[in-house]
């Protein structure tokens, strides 16, 4: 889908940008306006912060940055929001914009840092390194008793996108068997060895080894790992959540924790996880606050500056835009 840009348009720029990438993103504009907000000084940091000037929130067209969606009703004339988050929940809620105004965001950017995350988390249930964090800080030389590889392991992904690929791929380079489960199972994946419908999880719950999910929060992905399907799954198994926390029911994983190898969840239900959620002192689960991605890889960064560059000049010459969700 195409947007028409007209004499009137106003993108206000709210990325880090450095002068050189400011004057990359001016070529990409084509002679549209084009207002920078940002602060250079933030690049490096792990939040970016939202700073429009009033005057400018009636006159933007478009939008690059995440602006709090409760402040979205301070844009009447917004035609297009570009992200520089993949996840777009808090914008597509009813009432939040305008039914005519085009959403897209960053995928693409996360999948390395994310799928890294997980992996990291996966080698470290399979070796007990947990455990031997735990005792370091006891000061006890003891052994946690015999680890497991991903060689010749099963490893179900859940949710097969950018960051979902990514992982499978480097879990086959290690020897692992990948089945993958998406809303249309016709779509391929890179790394995925067998690709299944979200219908057909009962039955790939329990041949699964390890099960990584990477889905957003939807009606129907709410509690998708349940106190039924958990009770699916082997004794040893290894769960993993990088997507939203409310894809898991917590409940539903503290009681079946004891019979799991482990759990490692960068998301949780809810977020931040209550200091006084039983997960936090369960010895089967590592837990990291939600720092998966966000802009703790360079790499990241870079990534989600090109994606909205190239949507910039797309945009402003007829092209379609990348990363549509909403349109």
């Amino acid at each position: 889908m195409t947007i028409a840009t007209t004499r009137d348009d106003v993108i206000v720029n709210c990325l880090p940008l450095s002068d050189d990438e400011r004057r990359a993103f001016v070529e990409a504009a084509n002679g549209v306006e084009q207002v920078f907000v940002g602060d250079p000084a933030e690049r490096d940091a792990m939040s970016w912060s939202i700073r429009v000037p009033d005057e400018l929130r009636e006159r933007a067209t478009v939008i690059i940055g995440n602006v709090p969606a409760a402040q979205m009703a301070q844009y009447p004339n917004l035609k297009w929001l570009q992200t520089w988050s993949a996840g777009v929940d808090a914008y597509l809620a009813p009432g939040v914009l305008d039914p005519s105004v085009v959403v897209t965001n960053a995928s693409g950017a996360y999948g390395q840092s994310v799928s890294e995350h997980l992996f990291a988390m996966m080698w470290a249930l399979m070796k007990n390194l947990p455990q031997y964090r735990d005792s370091q800080q006891r000061n006890e030389w003891r052994d946690a008793g015999a680890v497991i590889s991903p060689s010749d392991a099963t490893v179900l992904v859940i949710g097969t996108g950018d960051i979902g690929s990514h992982f499978a791929t480097m879990c086959r380079g290690v020897g692992a068997r990948t089945m993958g489960a998406r809303r249309n199972p016709n779509k391929t994946a890179k790394g995925i060895d067998s690709m299944h419908g979200f219908d057909e999880l009962d039955e790939l719950l329990p041949q699964a080894d390890v099960v990584a999910l990477i889905v957003p929060s939807t009606p129907d992905t709410h509690h998708l790992l349940d106190g039924r399907r958990l009770a699916l799954l082997k004794p040893g198994a290894i769960v993993l959540n990088a997507g939203r926390g409310d894809a898991i029911d917590p409940d539903a994983l503290l009681a079946n924790l004891d019979r799991l190898r482990g759990a490692g969840l960068d998301v949780t239900e809810p977020e931040p996880l209550p200091s006084d959620s039983p997960l936090w002192s369960h010895p089967r689960c590592l837990i990291t606050p939600h720092v998966a991605g966000g802009n703790h890889l360079s790499a990241t960064v870079d990534r989600i500056i090109a994606i909205a560059r190239d949507n910039v000049a797309n945009y402003t010459t007829g092209v379609p835009l990348r990363n549509m969700v909403r349109r």
